[in-house]
This record gives C-alpha cells, sequence and structure tokens, in this order.
C-alpha cells in the first residue's frame, strides 16, 4: 500500500469517508472552509454532475492536506511534485490522476487564475475498445442469475446500453411499453436521454412488473 493511500484513506471514495477529510481540512488548513464552500457552490451552479463535484471537492481536499495549505499558496513545483507522486503511484487509477488535475484546473479558474490552470498537464483520452460478447458468453451471463429480476435488470443494462445508476434511479412511468423507449432522468452531465427498448426485454419486464407489483 503506498503511502498516499496508507496516511489519508484516499481511495476510499464513500461520500461519509469524503465527508471527514474535508472536515478535517477545514479544521488543520488555513483559509480551506472558505475555498471549498465556494469551489462546491460554483461547480454546482454550471450543473456538474454529483459525481464530478465529489471528485473534484475530495481532489482538492486531498492535495491541501497533503501540504497543510490551500491550492492557492502552492507554488508550481510543489504542484508538479504532488502531481509526480500520483502518477508514480501504481495503487492510483488514470482516472484519480485525472480527477485531480481537472479538480485544480477549475479551482483555479474560479479566482480567475488561467495562467496557473494552463500550467497543468493536458491529459490524453485513452479509449479502449469495448469487450464484445460472443453469443454463447450472451447466454451465459444473462442465465446466471436465479432470480427473474436480476436477469431482467441484467438484460436491460447489457441491451439499452445503460448505466448501473441509471437502472437504479429508473421507475415504472420512465418506460413506455407503446412505444418501445426508456427516458433515462438525468443521467451523465445531468442530460436526459431516449433509449430503445427491445421487444424481449419488454416481456420480461412485464413478466416481472405483474409478477412482483413492486
Amino acid at each position: 500500500m503506498s503511502k498516499i493511500h496508507k496516511n489519508y484513506g484516499w481511495l476510499n471514495s464513500r461520500p461519509n469517508s469524503a465527508k471527514t477529510l474535508i472536515d478535517k481540512a477545514k479544521r488543520e488548513v488555513p483559509g480551506f472552509a472558505l475555498h471549498i464552500q465556494k469551489f462546491e457552490e460554483q461547480i454546482t451552479i454550471k450543473a456538474y454532475a454529483k459525481s464530478t463535484v465529489f471528485s473534484y471537492s475530495r481532489s482538492i481536499t486531498q492535495i491541501s492536506l497533503y501540504f497543510k495549505k490551500s491550492p492557492l499558496d502552492l507554488e508550481p513545483d510543489e504542484i508538479n511534485s504532488y502531481l509526480f507522486t500520483l502518477r508514480q503511484d501504481k495503487d492510483l487509477s488514470d482516472t484519480f490522476f485525472k480527477h485531480a488535475v481537472y479538480g485544480l484546473r477549475f479551482f483555479y479558474r474560479i479566482y480567475d487564475l488561467e495562467d496557473r490552470a494552463i500550467r497543468l498537464p493536458n491529459l490524453k483520452n485513452n479509449r479502449k475498445l469495448p469487450v464484445v460478447f460472443s453469443q454463447q458468453e450472451l447466454r451465459r451471463l444473462f442465465k446466471a442469475p436465479q432470480r427473474l429480476k436480476q436477469r431482467v435488470l441484467l438484460s436491460l443494462i447489457y441491451s439499452a446500453g445503460l448505466r448501473v445508476s441509471e437502472v437504479c434511479k429508473l421507475k415504472i412511468t420512465d418506460i413506455d411499453f407503446d412505444r418501445n423507449q426508456i427516458h433515462v432522468r438525468e443521467s451523465k452531465n445531468n442530460k436526459s436521454r431516449y433509449v430503445v427498448l427491445s421487444a424481449y426485454i419488454s416481456q420480461g419486464l412485464l413478466q416481472y412488473i405483474n409478477g412482483a407489483k413492486p
């Protein structure tokens, strides 16, 4: 386990743990309380997704605790050293590093410090090709759950291209069985969209709804 991981528990992404870190920074870092309040107000006003607000706030908290001072008081060499430490740490994901950079960039732009924002490294989007299952693999996958509810949800996620968080927020009223479509509300970046509901999945959903009456 890395020193960063061990000392601050930064990889624990539960909201309660993040709140504990923020409270700790408010006590230990001069001026942090006002900075994080302004940061969260601005990022919320710009209608960023809750997950983004959480990740960026956490990244600002972490670097503040690391140096025991606000990012406004950090020298460029300190920021570079910090980012280098994150990049070298094999326990931390590329997404974690990305949030650290983007969080700092947003923070500096709040205070009109564009020169400091653009000094931060540009990040490449390494898009990986998706793994495509064979028909035989899909059959085994969908037959694995023993309960009808689990089979239907798994099939719905795959066929409609939904995120797990989107399925968790899905309501029966969002499903239009007559038009064979699903209304996905306020998903990533607070955007809504419609997706196709296949006839096969529609039958499974109706069977589950009529039987379980959720």
